[in-house]
């Protein structure tokens, strides 16, 4: 098991909650692949590739504001 500390997530993306924030959603889009797209052979979890993955610069994102209801 990997540990992945505050200080790494917010390295590579500023905030330690933006981090989270965006392995948590690459971890759910990991998750909705079908068995066979999955790469064979990974046994780690999705949480842990996510976060894997977001420290090593492999996830790009990009901050959209909210639209707002009613405009």
């Amino acid at each position: 098991m990997r540990v992945f500390t505050p200080h790494d997530v917010a390295e590579s993306t500023g905030s330690k909650y933006l981090g989270v924030l965006v392995a948590s959603k690459y971890a759910r889009e990991l998750n909705s692949l079908p068995r066979d797209l999955k790469p064979i052979g990974e046994e780690e979890k999705l949480t842990t590739r996510s976060l894997d993955a977001l420290i090593s610069g492999q996830i790009e994102f990009r901050l959209v504001g909210r639209r707002r209801v009613g405009e």
